[in-house]
């Protein structure tokens, strides 16, 4: 009996997930099946726990707008879900419980570091505070970077993200009062690209930055984010299909027991 994977979401036709994943199992001779799984927005703890009743199952990637759902529904969850508090990665342990983790966080910082960008003792701005956002805090902060400023449109909901960490390394704004402090990396953690547009944010904090990243991607194109940027003048701008590999490859390893290997699959979906 094969061993069943999915992707679970709303829309979910669209992700590159059965694709990644089917690449990985190839180049580790690993006999698995994943699939895409729409789930109804109002019954996502329902289409897991069927998913889970199939003897054959074996995990789960969550994706838009489900990660907080996810982590309500986990009867054991990882240090970096628990930071988050969302979750992206699903499994069963022995005793058949379902187990939540996270391996956004680990994505970014992975992509990044494998593109040379330098995160130790660096200034980082981050605008969103979603669930995506959440993800990635705790898996920057070990990376010793001196600053992450989380800028959102609804204040408070920064300004509760940076509470679960209280450390004087993190801080939160608006979008209209972001401090000035010359940022060497800004990241888009909101998903205005996926709709072609911008965040609302002054292109000064753009401007002298040696980096841009963008957590969102389009299929065959730059986003709007990372367009953006490079008009601005940014060196280096990246957009978020990296990341997805690299969580990706994350969540196969905890699953599998097996590391694949990231850069022959980004360049294939590139």
């Amino acid at each position: 009996m094969t061993d069943l994977y999915a992707v679970v979401g709303n829309p979910i036709a669209h992700s590159k997930s059965p694709l990644i994943h089917s690449l990985f199992a190839k180049q580790t001779q690993q006999e698995i099946e994943y699939t895409t799984l729409l789930s109804p927005m109002d019954d996502f703890t329902a289409t897991i726990r069927q998913f889970f009743s199939q003897n054959s199952a074996c995990g789960l990637n969550i994706t838009v707008p489900f990660k907080l759902e996810a982590y309500a529904l986990c009867e054991e969850l990882s240090d970096y879900a628990k930071q988050a508090g969302a979750v992206n990665t699903l499994y069963k342990n022995e005793q058949g419980y379902i187990c939540g983790t996270n391996t956004d966080g680990i994505g970014i910082v992975r992509d990044l570091l494998k593109n040379n960008v330098v995160l130790k003792n660096k200034k980082i701005l981050i605008i969103g505070a979603g669930g995506a956002v959440r993800g990635v805090i705790a898996p920057l902060l070990e990376q010793q970077v001196a600053q992450i400023v989380i800028a959102n449109r609804t204040v408070s909901k920064a300004q509760a993200l940076v509470s679960l960490f209280n450390i004087n390394e993190l801080s939160a704004s608006g979008l209209d009062d972001i401090p000035a402090l010359g940022f060497d990396l800004v990241i888009n953690g909101t998903a205005t690209s996926l709709e072609g547009k911008l965040p609302k944010i002054d292109a000064k904090h753009i401007v002298g930055s040696k980096c841009c990243y963008d957590m969102m991607y389009a299929a065959g194109q730059e986003t709007a984010f990372v367009t953006w940027a490079k008009d601005l003048g940014v060196g280096q701008c990246l957009d978020g299909l990296g990341m997805l590999v690299e969580q990706a490859a994350e969540s196969f390893f905890i699953w599998r027991g097996v590391r694949p290997d990231t850069t022959s699959v980004l360049d294939q979906l590139r």
